[in-house]
């Protein structure tokens, strides 16, 4: 193939977006429309399905029987018939009434998610929602129009109602969307893209409003950062077996397997594998040391947990993304609409709460290696690891701000979705909390990517200390020091330490180390594909 030929398949290839399957779209895909801008595309028998939904939508009320939320009131309404007349200002109004979100507003890779996978729940068929408003919800994600969507004001229940009106406002030109980077009002937006609001039809403002979108995308991107933490957190703690000498003998196989835990065996594993032709393993001869603190040689069983944990998440939210969960739901084979409940997010509540414990005790874990790293009666280092203690202070403060960042997530992990509140008069009387509880994600992994940053600094440093086995770790932790080194140098006397923590986590985050992009076997997995 020439170049042009491949440049114009390249660009066929942009402009045909995003193919998605509703119902088996991967965590790859999720993730790469998390981060990607391409337009999002579906087969054509998706459309039929969803086209036959609204037309089973009109046969039910052609036969004058009540359906929830198309000719009813909500909530506490939901025994008020409302008029056939009414019925297309009832779907308005009840987007208007529902934005009452308050707060800081998700962002745009955020609101893009959400929107794609409210998108590809209503192309399932079981949602009432026809082709028009499927379609511009479809023309929003392609021409990167986002709704201004506040973070708070959803319990998780009835599905995120508020932060999903807001998204449903902007597609009948109300409310604030962002377009070319630029916060404006929805109505101009959609303008300058060339499209048109749309007339919400029976049941299609209830089914935009009703799901678990938000939350879900929430704890998605609490996942993917976890994941990348989790990685991170499995070289930072190699590292520091290697900078303070520390045995082997506890990632031996034979000791896992005795146990049986699938987590802890593959942690276990990859720590040997990382460890693998180190010389500094040869400072153990004549060793006088009979036990490592727990912080080093429990590492398999720790962040063994932390894997089954995450992967256990993983499984859950994978199956949730690919959910429908609006109500009613519209049964075209039966010509039948059931109300019940699948708008309550308690699934992604417990599987948010699973991901913040991990965080924490990845954090916490950390912050002790950092700990006996500059305590010199633990690392037999100079206090604190600079080369002239005493004029130099170190890493003797970059520790005590993993441990206030521990101590911050250790509050933040506090259950969530069992602090349920009852809302709408009662009707809604129970509710899972599981928005407020992936949200915090967010912060909780920057924290612990923060931590885990300052571990790796540390541990780097404690080994450009040990001269003698400076160039002599493994081949695997050689390349992540090479990389670390390469963008924060060593620390010779006291110079501002916070670019340098920055740096690193950004390294973390963005999975810029070796071994991070999901590539390395060195490292277990999270989630495939």
């Amino acid at each position: 193939m020439d170049l042009d030929r491949l440049q114009n398949a390249k660009e066929f290839e942009m402009s045909a977006g995003i193919k998605l399957k509703p119902g088996s779209i991967s965590h790859r895909q999720w993730q790469q429309i998390a981060d990607a801008t391409q337009p999002v595309t579906f087969a054509k028998k998706h459309w039929k399905n969803a086209e036959h939904s609204a037309a089973t939508i009109q046969d039910i009320l052609a036969k004058g029987e009540t359906v929830y939320g198309v000719n009813t009131g909500f909530g506490k309404l939901a025994n008020t018939r409302i008029a056939d007349q009414d019925l297309q200002s009832l779907q308005r109004r009840i987007v208007l009434s529902h934005c009452a979100g308050v707060g800081p507003t998700l962002s745009p890779s955020l609101s893009r998610l959400i929107m794609t996978m409210k998108l590809a729940s209503l192309m399932q068929g079981f949602s009432g929602v026809g082709r028009a408003t499927l379609t511009l919800l479809s023309d929003m994600i392609a021409h990167e129009i986002y709704p201004v969507i506040p973070a708070q004001g959803s319990v998780g229940a009835s599905g995120d109602l508020a932060p999903l009106a807001h998204l449903a406002a902007t597609m009948i030109g109300e409310g604030q969307a962002v377009f070319g980077g630029q916060e404006m009002p929805a109505q101009e937006a959609l303008n300058k893209a060339g499209l048109k609001p749309v007339q919400l039809q029976a049941k299609e403002g209830l089914a935009l409003l009703n799901g678990t979108q938000v939350s879900t995308a929430l704890a998605l991107q609490g996942l993917y950062r976890g994941r990348a933490v989790f990685q991170a957190a499995i070289l930072a703690g190699a590292l520091s077996v290697e900078a303070v000498r520390g045995s082997h003998k506890p990632f031996d196989p034979r000791v896992h397997k005795a146990r049986g835990q699938k987590g802890q065996m593959r942690v276990a594993k990859s720590f040997l594998q990382l460890l693998d032709g180190s010389a500094i393993e040869d400072s153990h001869i004549d060793c006088h040391k009979v036990q490592d603190p727990y912080c080093m040689r429990c590492q398999p069983q720790v962040m063994g947990a932390v894997l089954d944990t995450l992967r256990h998440s993983a499984r859950i939210l994978g199956r949730e993304a690919n959910g429908v969960t609006d109500n009613p739901l519209i049964f075209t084979g039966d010509n039948e609409a059931i109300s019940a409940g699948n708008f309550h997010a308690e699934p992604v509540g417990f599987a948010a709460e699973q991901i913040a414990i991990s965080l924490c005790e990845m954090g916490s874990i950390s912050e002790r290696r950092t700990a006996m790293l500059v305590d010199p009666a633990l690392s037999e280092r100079p206090a604190f690891l600079p080369p002239d203690p005493g004029l130099n202070s170190g890493f003797m403060i970059a520790q005590v701000t993993a441990a206030a960042l521990v101590s911050e997530n250790k509050q933040m992990a506090m259950p969530a979705v069992i602090d349920s509140i009852p809302t709408s008069a009662n009707q809604e009387d129970h509710v899972s909390m599981a928005t407020h509880g992936a949200r915090r994600l967010t912060q909780m992994a920057e924290n612990a990517a923060h931590v885990i940053a300052i571990e790796l600094l540390a541990a780097c440093q404690a080994l450009d200390l040990h001269l003698e086995y400076a160039t002599c770790s493994s081949e695997p932790l050689e390349r992540v020091r090479t990389a670390i080194r390469a963008e924060v140098p060593t620390l010779q006397d006291d110079r501002l330490m916070a670019p340098d923590i920055a740096r690193v986590k950004d390294m973390i985050l963005h999975e810029d180390l070796p071994g991070l992009a999901g590539t390395d076997q060195l490292l277990p997995r999270i989630f495939k594909g």
